[in-house]
């Protein structure tokens, strides 16, 4: 039996500013991510195959963090040069078959500088050739849930089969944003110096917004003006991503335009605090009679200002809920709608153990359960 308890949500105090039209954004694609409550905010051709050009280096990135994290390479292991990382076209920063480089300077090197070839002579290091580093590129995209991107290079120079979408980029810059808090500071360093040659970071907006640290510039001729920018206010943190635009000053434009509106337009809310009881259940042929069934962590939402106060819940549970059931296992479903349109439905899951009873409770519960059923 399907068994359907109305919620209302604590009310939150109203908000000032009534939801505010998206704005509209010069770009091929673009996607405004809230990274806490993991919503898309607004976008515009999200599942469109693109070309990242230099965003690709995010997941180069992505990979080389992991390979220190696993203490598979380390930041001061000097790192030889190959013919291919010198020759390698575009943007550089420089490095030279008899120069010594480690693997910090070539991971600020790609990331501020942009280097192209940073990104073979990392990729040679962690895979053997930059071939086999693709393959490991493609296996952690799967991994990470990136459903429309292949990769065939570790620098995002152009090839047909290299294609991605704002969604998965978005995704992207999210898991290095969580996964590897200790690098991505260095995503809002403005310049480096290698070589005697000091480069300025691509990313504008590092310059002009205080509260914007990163991300990633890309630009080939193909795949126009891209730019994946991050900002912090307060405790709030957005991620835009716009592609395919005319100029270095348009990407920057648009994607402030995009932030600037997220915050102006969405306040997120918590809604409930990790292990808090959203429901509790009866279960039967347990050492318990009640089971709560909430979130493990905060369960925060990006909702329009003003509306926050109009949240409705609703909880959808199977029942008969049967012991054994192991602390974080789903047992119900949280149905969120907002002026009778639906948010979204989000897993509840146990927030305690509740072992087997013994043969004589669960001999018990089955005769009660008999007669419930009558």
């Amino acid at each position: 039996m399907l068994r359907r308890i109305i919620l209302l949500l604590l009310a939150l105090p109203v908000l000032a500013f009534a939801q505010m039209t998206p704005p509209t954004v010069a770009a091929r694609a673009w996607l405004l991510l809230d990274v806490n409550s993991g919503q898309i905010l607004t976008t515009a051709n999200p599942d469109q195959r693109i070309e990242p050009a230099s965003l690709t280096k995010l997941m180069t990135a992505y990979l080389a963090f992991s390979a220190v994290k696993n203490k598979t390479i380390t930041l001061d292991q000097v790192v030889p040069v190959s013919p291919r990382a010198w020759k390698v076209p575009g943007s550089k920063m420089f490095i030279e078959p008899n120069m010594p480089v480690t693997v910090e300077q070539l991971l600020h090197g790609m990331i501020i500088q942009s280097g192209n070839d940073a990104c073979v002579a990392l990729a040679e290091l962690i895979a053997g050739s930059e071939e086999n580093f693709a393959q490991l590129m493609n296996r952690e995209a799967k991994r990470l849930g990136l459903r429309n991107t292949h990769f065939e290079n570790a620098t995002g120079l152009p090839h047909p089969s290299h294609l991605t979408t704002v969604n998965d980029l978005a995704t992207l810059a999210s898991a290095i944003i969580r996964d590897f808090p200790e690098f991505y500071p260095i995503y809002s360093i403005k310049e480096y110096s290698y070589n005697k040659i000091k480069q300025p970071n691509r990313n504008r907006l590092l310059f002009i917004d205080p509260t914007v640290d990163g991300v990633k510039t890309g630009h080939t001729d193909s795949a126009g003006y891209c730019l994946i920018a991050s900002a912090q206010r307060n405790e709030r943190r957005l991620v835009s991503v716009v592609v395919g635009t005319t100029s270095d000053s348009v990407r920057a434009q648009e994607s402030q335009k995009l932030l600037n509106w997220g915050y102006l337009a969405f306040d997120t809310a918590k809604l409930y605090t990790a292990n808090q009881a959203v429901q509790e259940f009866r279960i039967w042929k347990g050492q318990e009679n009640k089971i709560k069934a909430g979130f493990q962590k905060d369960f925060v939402m990006s909702l329009p200002k003003g509306d926050a106060d109009k949240i409705k819940a609703n909880v959808v549970s199977q029942q008969p809920i049967m012991a054994p059931v192991s602390k974080g296992q789903p047992i119900a479903t949280l149905q969120l709608s907002l002026n009778d349109k639906p948010l979204g439905e989000y897993p509840l899951v146990a927030l305690d153990d509740v072992p087997e009873a013994g043969w004589f409770g669960r001999l018990w519960d089955a005769i009660r359960l008999w007669f419930k059923s009558l």
